[in-house]
């Protein structure tokens, strides 16, 4: 993708061993042929007053087919769950418990990423456009971006009953695309959250674990 800096998967593997090793071990896994994604830090700088973005935040379903420069899928993905206090690795989204329960999954036209907060980087999931699996409304196959948010359920076993766990989840997944949606007014970028996911579609796709759960889709990109 245009303006994208690639690394090679080598790279990425002696990075690894030092942040987010875990979910590298499961990102790359049948990911041959896809190099991962070193993000930009975030640009701080291109902002709106907090309440003029509340007040031009909207869903938006026109979308332009052009991909997002780095710096905007850096901004999207750090706004949504990126690391905003280093030394406590806190985030710009909040979790129940701080669990950190929630996972990133991104579609692009080239492949299928998994976002890393602590490294800042997409590891790389499944090579080949999935955009069209993303979603039932015909602008998921061909927005620049589609996000998918996934729990795991794992992480909130501080309480057992799984309506709770899966509430829980969902609240953690809107902070999420909450600051995808205030991003994107700032930037002027279209953005829509989304509940037309087939989760068990999705799952399998993206081979997760019988407790990552699917709960949300959301659809970026320049507006047409």
């Amino acid at each position: 993708m245009k303006g994208f800096i690639r690394i090679t998967v080598v790279v990425l593997a002696a990075l690894a061993l030092s942040t987010g090793g875990e979910l590298w071990t499961r990102a790359v896994a049948g990911a041959q042929g896809l190099d991962g994604i070193r993000l930009l830090a975030p640009a701080l700088e291109k902002d709106k007053p907090l309440l003029q973005a509340l007040k031009e935040r909207q869903s938006r379903r026109s979308f332009a087919d052009s991909p997002l420069s780095l710096q905007d899928l850096s901004n999207v993905l750090w706004s949504a769950n990126g690391i905003n206090r280093p030394e406590s690795g806190g985030r710009t989204s909040p979790s129940a418990e701080n669990v950190q329960d929630v996972e990133i999954y991104v579609l692009l036209k080239e492949g299928t990423y998994l976002y890393e907060p602590k490294g800042h980087r997409l590891l790389p999931v499944i090579a080949g456009d999935h955009r069209g699996e993303a979603g039932a409304q015909a602008f998921v196959a061909t927005a620049s971006l589609n996000l998918i948010y996934v729990s795991d359920l794992a992480k909130l076993d501080f309480t057992r009953s799984r309506e709770d766990q899966l509430v829980t989840a969902a609240i953690d997944v809107g902070h999420c695309s909450q600051g995808v949606y205030l991003y994107g007014a700032a930037a002027g970028l279209a953005v829509v959250a989304r509940t037309s996911v087939d989760g068990a579609r999705m799952a399998r796709l993206l081979k997760l674990r019988p407790e990552q759960r699917v709960l949300m889709g959301q659809t970026v990109g320049y507006p047409r």
